[in-house]
């Protein structure tokens, strides 16, 4: 991805992001515009912390390019590399975290992301050899939960000790909930856009009963603020979360972005300046798309607001 879309929307509280990938349908995308209409019109739940930990985000770059990556993220000490990339190999992917272990040091925290791209055989081989670099976890190896299961078991049995977070098997399922019945997973990985606000993101994470982080979608500064407010309300907060990714964006709607201070994210709205929106406004064409893409997603909204969330 080169370019990211995303449609803000004003309201009594402040602005909202609905920012649901362009491939995806009404019926998905709806979930990510009750998001935006709850961050825009209502009052998000009170915060027990002020500052949110992040990590790095190392796409998957040539180990050449990891310092100039790691950059961009002064003070983190936490960072997830995307690995088994369409069209790279497993050795791609250890010369990544490898690179990204010798330049964060010992005491960093390391995670991978799969984005369920491995089988079950495929993720046991690879984490066996990834977790040569200490990995605080592995997101989302493989795609569906029973396989997320079998994984577990697997890597028990292969005497390799790399927890696994479902990201995918939470945010795209029907039921989030079979990760824990299937005790599927370590931890759990949620975004508040794509299951539908913040309110319904902490009840799921509340109902899952498992350690959670908080992650972003390549949102603009107004998407991550609702991310921060998750992160911010959660009960208890182990790990850093996927928030900083502001810093891999060319420009931001606000003349304040989002980005770490000292490896940290301060909780609270976010004000958007008219100026920026202009500059970074879509032409006219995608402004129809996006305004028929809104009033589509409304009316899946509209038919069933007690999945979706309307206000």
């Amino acid at each position: 991805m080169t370019t990211r879309e995303v449609a803000l929307i004003s309201g009594p509280n402040g602005w909202g992001e609905f920012g649901a990938f362009l491939e995806y349908g009404p019926q998905e995308a709806s979930r990510w515009l009750a998001s935006a209409i709850e961050t825009a019109c209502h009052p998000w739940p009170d915060a027990v912390r002020h500052e949110i930990a992040v990590n790095a985000t190392i796409p998957a770059v040539p180990a050449a390019q990891v310092a100039g990556v790691l950059a961009r993220f002064p003070g983190c000490t936490t960072a997830k590399v995307k690995v088994a990339e369409r069209g790279q190999r497993l050795d791609d992917d250890v010369a990544r975290v490898a690179e990204v272990r010798a330049v964060m040091g010992p005491s960093a925290r390391l995670r991978v992301d799969a984005n369920g791209a491995w089988s079950v055989d495929e993720a046991v081989e690879a984490l066996g050899r990834l977790a040569a670099y200490d990995l605080e976890y592995a997101e989302q190896p493989c795609a569906h939960v029973e396989q997320l299961r079998d994984l577990r078991v697997a890597l028990v049995r292969a005497g390799v000790d790399v927890p696994v977070a479902a990201d995918e098997s939470i945010r795209k399922a029907e039921d989030p909930l079979r990760v824990r019945d299937l005790e599927a997973a370590d931890l759990i990985v949620v975004k508040v856009a794509p299951l539908g606000g913040v309110r319904s993101a902490l009840a799921i994470v509340q109902e899952c009963g498992l350690p959670a982080v908080v992650s972003s979608a390549l949102d603009t500064s107004v998407g991550i603020s609702s991310g921060v407010a998750l992160a911010a309300a959660l009960p208890t907060l182990e790990h850093a979360c996927g928030l900083g990714t502001v810093a891999l964006l060319a420009g931001d709607v606000t003349p304040c972005p989002l980005l770490p201070d000292h490896g940290a994210l301060r909780a609270g709205r976010v004000a958007v300046d008219e100026a920026l929106l202009d500059r970074w406004a879509a032409p006219p064409e995608r402004a129809t798309w996006w305004a028929d893409r809104v009033a589509n997603c409304h009316a899946v909204l509209a038919a069933a607001p007690q999945e979706g969330g309307m206000p």
